[in-house]
């Protein structure tokens, strides 16, 4: 449409030219040369305006397009990659000393209260050892925050290398018996005492208490067993049965059984480097 506009100005200025007698009447030949010159002339003036037109835009308009392409791009990289990092973020660890704060996303509540008769509640912690028994029908299951606490702290173990698995924990009254005879018509009472707990006594029927990985002696010592002893206060744990108190707990050094208090009172305990009994000012054996 514009060339046809622009060839059209041009053969009107030629005539223009021809009526105003600016091409005289002796020059009259050169009046077809001259207009067909023109004529030619305005028209290629009018297809190289055109092409101009035509193709700058469109350059234009691919680079636009390429640059609008690139920068969406880069911004849904950065996009992505910042949601991995957050996915993949490695929360910060809790201080081994300090307790944290109720606000603290590592704050770990006490376990909730049972208001049942027959329970030895102390500083709102529950008892359970060869002094403190739990009644036959009380069977709470696992603690669900204890559950949460323990899955956040062998998820944490794990971002260090460390392998550390949910192998035991609540037993009722009824079960705990069987384990325990089983142990007696093999080892004798005595030994077994030392070891495992008589039906009604047992932590486990608390619901507040762990076994991690192998249920044995082969768990000591290795690195999991390390950084539980060390680090399992922070998650509201605490090792139940340190070495060299079994005169104090009334059992044998267990490397792989943890049990649930809540930050506010594991971290009191561990730091004072008491066992439950000795900070309580309590005793474990059995009065019968």
């Amino acid at each position: 449409m514009k060339r046809s506009i622009l060839i059209t100005l041009a053969v009107a200025a030629v005539l223009s030219c021809t009526a105003c007698g600016k091409v005289g009447k002796d020059e009259g030949a050169a009046v077809p040369a001259a207009a067909g010159n023109n004529f030619t002339e305005a028209a290629t003036i009018a297809e190289e305006t055109e092409e101009k037109t035509t193709e700058q835009p469109t350059e234009a308009a691919e680079e636009t397009s390429a640059e609008a392409v690139e920068t969406t791009a880069e911004e849904t990289t950065a996009d992505v990659t910042e949601a991995a990092a957050v996915e993949n973020e490695v929360p910060q660890r809790p201080s081994a000393d300090t307790a944290p704060s109720h606000d603290d996303p590592y704050y770990a509540p006490a376990p909730a209260k049972h208001d049942i008769e027959g329970i030895t509640y102390i500083q709102g912690a529950l008892i359970a050892n060869k002094s403190y028994s739990l009644p036959a029908d009380f069977n709470p299951g696992l603690d669900p925050t204890c559950e949460t606490q323990f899955n956040k702290m062998i998820n944490d173990a794990a971002r260090q290398g460390l392998n550390i698995w949910f192998a035991s924990g609540f037993r009722s009254y009824d079960y705990q018996a069987q384990i325990y005879s089983n142990y007696v018509a093999r080892d004798g009472q005595a030994l077994a005492d030392t070891y495992s707990a008589r039906p009604g006594y047992s932590e486990h029927q608390s619901g507040l208490a762990i076994d991690v990985n192998s249920i044995d002696d082969s768990f000591a010592g290795t690195p999991e067993a390390v950084w539980l002893e060390n680090h399992c206060h922070e998650y509201g744990f605490i090792l139940r049965y340190p070495r060299g108190k079994e005169n104090i707990t009334g059992y044998q050094y267990e490397s792989w059984h943890v049990r649930y208090l809540g930050t506010d009172l594991s971290y009191a305990v561990h730091n004072s480097g008491l066992t439950l009994e000795e900070y309580f000012g309590i005793d474990s054996y059995y009065h019968e």
